[in-house]
């Protein structure tokens, strides 16, 4: 554990910034890494368990980490799961979550700056298309899943590989060309040595 990333947390904690979003806060483990992982936002059931992608979406995400070598336990202890807003947005009222807003966004983007500083991460794996949109340019999955990319972030050279989004509602990642980027991100994930560190 890191007794920054304790302390940052703390404070991440209290925020109360945004009154449409439904606190409190969730976190990952305040584990110093090589990897920061970055979801969109917790769902509905997460607030209650107190840990990201703690629902359907996260066990589809852990499988397709258990395939290259850590499963559930050992990724949250070893990798920095952070997101593009902490908190539970609320629902849609057409369906599913809603998504945050600009405001939103802009204003939980400090406490994934300050993680990017504290962590020096070497390789970033934003998941879903509001995660991998903050930081490169995409219209469709299609163009950007299956391929590392290269960004210089805060001075520093860092890699990412963007996952689809496991969400049960996406079909995406279960058909064709998905199936196949998906693997190919997989294991670019599993080659890079950020990863091979850690497994």
């Amino acid at each position: 554990m890191s007794s920054a990333l304790i302390r940052h947390q703390a404070e991440l904690r209290a925020c109360r910034h945004c009154p449409d979003m439904h606190a409190p806060p969730v976190l990952g483990e305040p584990v110093k890494s090589r990897i920061i992982l970055i979801g969109q936002a917790p769902g509905d059931k997460e607030p209650q368990l107190q840990k990201p992608f703690a629902w359907t979406a996260g066990k589809t995400l852990f499988k397709w980490f258990d395939q290259i070598g850590l499963d559930e336990e050992a990724f949250r202890q070893q990798v920095y799961i952070a997101a593009v807003c902490r908190c539970f947005p609320g629902k849609n009222p057409k369906g599913g979550d809603r998504v945050p807003n600009p405001d939103e966004i802009a204003a939980c983007r400090v406490w994934l700056d300050r993680e990017l500083a504290l962590n020096q991460p070497e390789l970033l794996l934003p998941v879903g298309k509001l995660a991998i949109s903050q930081f490169i340019q995409v219209d469709k999955l299609v163009d950007v899943i299956g391929q590392q990319h290269r960004l210089l972030i805060n001075g520093r050279e860092i890699d990412l590989i963007p996952l689809p989004h496991p969400s049960g509602a996406s079909t995406w990642h279960r058909k064709e060309p998905g199936t196949s980027l998906l693997q190919q991100a997989l294991t670019l994930i599993n080659q890079h040595p950020a990863w091979q560190a850690l497994t």
